[in-house]
């Protein structure tokens, strides 16, 4: 897989090139597709919006009274809840720098932290394609940054599965805890269960033979994907290239585990942020159906219906503190304090970290180096010994 930036293979013109579909022709094919997920999107937004004002004007008395309530928290157990979310995602920047740092390079905490921030603020602003323009824009970050597309790549995709994997079996450890029924357990299992086709290739490529396997296969789809897409192909020769490079991309078996550890502190301190947004109530902590409860709220929430879940997260997440034990009124009032942490005050930050790194100038941006290398090598490029004594750039190759 190419840089994104720098897709390989030939450019197709305006005009079309000889023996390719023109744009123009092929574009009535590509376009009804994509307009009939655009309507289906529509309507289900439209739904969901109606769904949340129709619960908002029926629910208005239990609302205005926990909008009220909100002034009667007890502050110590709020402060603490902040504290909790900050946990979170700091949990969640050094499992990233962690990755980000596998090759050598010297990631620096403050700037991933910046781009997580602002990775999650444009995830909950934007519905559906939220996620997928956050992992765009934090690709973008890191490469600006100096780090290679294949360790960037690698380090996001890791990233995910990791956090996908933690939250899984955090799931399944308390729908045990709770008593579920087996067939809860059996879901959330599956939701596990999804991420190892991605590990099992990604480790995979650590190995000769299974890299030229992987090689292979890929290279055999190119000509297919050049007639359903009508589009170049991949070079086959940039995909082995980018193949061994991402194959040489090596952590031990204790850097994954604590890759693994932080995401699943990243989710566990969130969940203790809803404990402490529910302690600040007043009310008791359900512990018996907290995490069944969070990971419904957590469900809904990554569907991207709505940005960052607006209005589905908050009425799914009374719901199941309520079956939990919890009054609609204390439910609805924890969940609020919840997500004006959880939701608006990341929104916040976020929104100002994204401004400032998209604003940031190239010759203000610090580079990403590895301890052997020159800070100012372009693309952090090392140098050769005899270049770095003698101050010249090293040539190619």
């Amino acid at each position: 897989m190419p840089d994104p930036h720098h897709p390989a293979g030939p450019a197709v013109s305006e005009q079309g090139t000889p023996g390719q579909a023109a744009p123009e022709q092929a574009a009535p094919e590509q376009a009804q597709p994509g307009r009939r997920r655009r309507w289906l999107r529509i309507v289900v937004a439209v739904l969901a919006a109606g769904a949340i004002v129709w619960v908002v004007v029926a629910s208005r008395h239990t609302l205005g009274e926990s909008l009220t309530a909100l002034g009667n928290l007890d502050f110590r157990w709020f402060a603490l809840a902040i504290v909790c979310e900050a946990v979170s995602l700091t949990a969640f920047g050094l499992s990233r720098r962690r990755l980000l740092r596998a090759d050598g390079h010297q990631a620096g905490f403050a700037s991933v932290m910046a781009i997580t921030y602002a990775g999650n603020a444009l995830s909950m602003s934007v519905p559906f394609a939220g996620a997928q323009l956050a992992a765009v824009f934090s690709y973008q970050q890191f490469r600006r940054r100096g780090l290679d597309p294949a360790l960037t790549g690698w380090a996001l995709g890791i990233s995910a599965i990791a956090s996908s994997s933690a939250l899984a079996l955090i799931l399944i450890a308390g729908a045990f805890a709770g008593g579920a029924p087996l067939v809860t357990v059996a879901g959330f299992a599956g939701a596990a269960v999804f991420a190892l086709p991605a590990l099992t290739v990604l480790l995979a490529l650590r190995y000769p033979r299974a890299r030229e396997v992987a090689n292979k296969a890929l290279a055999s789809l190119i000509p297919l994907a050049r007639r359903v897409l009508r589009k170049p192909g991949l070079d086959p020769a940039a995909l082995d290239e980018f193949l061994t490079r991402l194959a040489s991309i090596r952590l031990r078996w204790p850097q994954y585990v604590e890759v693994f550890g932080l995401a699943a502190v990243n989710w566990l301190a969130d969940c203790a942020c809803l404990a402490c947004a529910i302690h600040a109530t007043g009310a008791p902590i359900p512990w018996r159906g907290l995490v069944l409860a969070y990971g419904a709220g957590a469900a809904v929430g990554s569907t991207g219906v709505t940005p960052g879940g607006f209005g589905l997260v908050e009425v799914t997440l009374t719901a199941a503190l309520v079956a939990a034990g919890l009054t609609t009124g204390r439910a609805l009032t924890a969940v609020l304090a919840y997500r004006l942490i959880n939701f608006w005050l990341i929104l916040l930050a976020g929104g100002i970290s994204m401004l400032v790194l998209s604003r940031a100038k190239e010759s203000r941006i610090r580079r990403y180096t590895r301890p052997q290398q020159d800070p100012g090598a372009s693309d952090g490029a090392a140098k050769s010994p005899a270049a770095r004594s003698s101050g010249t750039p090293a040539g190619p190759g």
